[in-house]
């Protein structure tokens, strides 16, 4: 699990101290551009808002455009406060005000690292999902929307125009793909699918 941090700021005074205190604590730190590489490997993004060329928000939005993006957290000033509320709203993790308090920006960053170890996680899990789901042939598919819609193997048999053996085969092998010993417990598992967040690199 990465726990690789990146940093970006323009003030070379700042960025320097923010690469002290990460490392101080235990982190590893990457001073990055972050527009050639791949921000997942990073478990967490501390993003200045104003940046020469492109703005923290500007990079923000193109980041979130790849497979991942990890948490981010923005460095602002008073007067850029209603920007970082935007970037909240486009699903940063939190803002920080200059000067920052070094043991926010430290609780700030480990509750992120906390969030993107989530992420992560729930990630493959809709990946593992969607693999199954694939493996599933179309016959099995539409057992399994019938079995989902709480269809007895007898009303299923009579609705595919199949034999409840047919039937029982179809189903024993949806639930042995999908992992599942239960309609209840197949359920449960689609409940926690969302095709949009089971894009891969």
């Amino acid at each position: 699990m990465s726990r690789l941090l990146a940093v970006v700021d323009d003030d070379e005074a700042v960025r320097e101290a923010l690469v002290w205190l990460l490392e101080s604590n235990g982190l590893a730190v990457q001073p990055e551009a972050l527009l050639q590489d791949d921000a997942a490997q990073f478990a967490c993004l501390i993003l200045d808002m104003r940046l020469s060329g492109m703005s923290g928000l500007m990079l923000f939005e193109r980041l979130l455009q790849r497979p991942y993006c990890p948490p981010a957290i923005f460095l602002t000033g008073h007067a850029d406060v209603p920007l970082a509320v935007s970037a909240l709203k486009m699903g940063a993790f939190d803002f920080v005000e200059k000067p920052f308090d070094d043991l926010l920006l430290l609780t700030r960053v480990q509750q992120a690292i906390s969030q993107d170890q989530q992420n992560r996680q729930q990630q493959s899990q809709q990946q593992r999902i969607l693999g199954a789901l694939n493996q599933l042939t179309d016959r099995e598919q539409e057992v399994m929307q019938l079995v989902l819609a709480g269809k007895l193997n007898k009303q299923i048999a009579d609705s595919l125009d199949i034999s409840i053996k047919t039937v029982e085969v179809h189903r024993a092998r949806v639930m042995e793909k999908m992992g599942v010993k239960s309609a209840v417990e197949l359920a449960g598992l689609l409940a926690q699918y969302r095709p949009h967040a089971a894009k891969s690199d």
